[in-house]
Parts: structure tokens; sequence; C-alpha cells
């Protein structure tokens, strides 16, 4: 079963636009999720869907110098995006990450894939319930089921997130979820503010000193451990 990493990518933010091309470590957050995805076992190709918005021209053009395909569809309906995106790219499942997630760790998606492919479930995931990090969210599930999603589902939340229809469903769709020997759910590793980048800004920055790119969740908590000021809210004034 061929498992394609789409990869989920919009400039619009109200909270935060623009931020999947934000930098970080000299490289957009994108490049980032890109380059993590791609590295996950068990994922054999790699598709990045954005909209057909002027907007997000940017981001279909960074995939164009990178070498990285890309599909554009709605913006408000991510469901139909990622299914239409399927059909273009030949997948039999997918897994869903989005691109303000730059410390996915490809270890830990890869055991979401994992599980997936062991053939009894149709969905697997990493949230529900979550213990892993958030920014380390991981989602598989196979195109049949994306393809009933799409037919089915009917209310906004369900289009706009495209899996909640699916976990929602248990009694339709066999669910798996991978879970973590203790809760570390409470860890914010994904980029919705400003703030947030900061603090990835800086685990980076003393992560990188050691060469290694595709440090994981491993290496954030023991960097974590020993320096808990990184993980410190920022000062009152400070963004």
């Amino acid at each position: 079963m061929r498992v394609t990493a789409i990869v989920q990518a919009r400039m619009a933010s109200s909270r935060f636009p623009g931020k999947v091309l934000a930098d970080l470590a000299g490289r957009p957050l994108l490049v980032h999720a890109i380059a993590r995805a791609m590295s996950t076992p068990g994922v054999d190709g790699l598709v990045v869907a954005t909209t057909t918005a002027p907007v997000d021209d940017v981001v279909a053009a960074l995939c164009a110098r990178i070498g990285v395909t890309v599909f554009r569809g709605s913006e408000p309906d991510v469901l139909d995006r990622f299914y239409r995106a399927t059909r273009r790219h030949a997948a039999d499942a997918v897994m869903r990450v989005t691109a303000d997630c730059p410390l996915l760790d490809p270890l830990v998606s890869g055991l979401v894939v994992a599980r997936f492919r062991e053939g009894d479930v149709d969905y697997a995931s990493n949230v529900h319930p979550r213990t892993f990090p958030d920014g380390l969210d991981t989602e598989v599930f196979t195109v049949a089921a994306l393809e009933r999603a799409w037919r089915e589902a009917r209310l906004p939340a369900q289009r706009e997130h495209v899996t909640p229809y699916l976990w929602s469903h248990p009694e339709m769709f066999r669910c798996a979820n991978v879970a973590y020997d203790r809760d570390l759910s409470a860890h914010r590793w994904t980029v919705d503010e400003p703030r947030d980048l900061e603090l990835l800004r800086g685990l980076f920055r003393r992560l990188s000193e050691g060469g290694a790119p595709l440090f994981g969740m491993t290496e954030v908590l023991a960097l974590l451990e020993r320096e808990p000021h990184l993980a410190a809210p920022p000062a009152a004034g400070r963004p």
C-alpha cells in the first residue's frame, strides 16, 4: 500500500499570517515540515496541498524551486483539497501533517505509519487521545475512508479539518491510537503565534549546534530538562 504524506499549507492565518514561510534556522517552516515528513519510515511520496488563492502562489513557487509536488485546491474545504490531491497523485493512503509543525519527529510519525500498516485499521493517529507533544501530530488513513468522508461529511468543521468525520464515527471506520508511555501533551511545539516561533528558534539554535538537522522528541525533551528556561513564556510587552 502506497502511503503519501500530504503537508497542509497556506499563507492565510488569523493569528500569524504567512507563518508557513517564516524563517526558522535559515529555512521556512514548510521546508522543515517537508523534510521531516519525507524522512518518515513507511512514507512513499509527498505532496504539499495548498489553495488556489493568489496569496498561496508563493507556496507553490517555493515547492517548484525545491522540486516538491504541489496540489492547489479549495481554501475553506480542506477535505475536498485532500481528496482531489489523492486523485491527482495516485495514493492508497495518506499521512496528514501540517506545515506549522516544523519539529515533526519522523520516528514518532513512523510509529503511526507502522500501526496503520498492520492492516487492520482505516485510520491511525497519535492524537486521540493526545500523549505526544502538540506539534508531532500525525494521522494516517486510507483513501477509501477519505473518499467516504468526502462524500458524506456535511458540517463545516468536518470539511475544514479533514479527519473529524473519520475519528468521530468509530462505528464506520476502524480507528487506532498510538500512545506514549507518559503524557507529554502539555508541551507545545507547533506554531500558532509569533511567540511559538521564538520558542522553536531557541530550540533549533541549541540543538543545531550538534549538527543533527533532524533531531527529534527525545533530544528536545532532554534539552528542556537541562535548560527549562527555553520554554518559559516571553516577558511582558514582548510578542
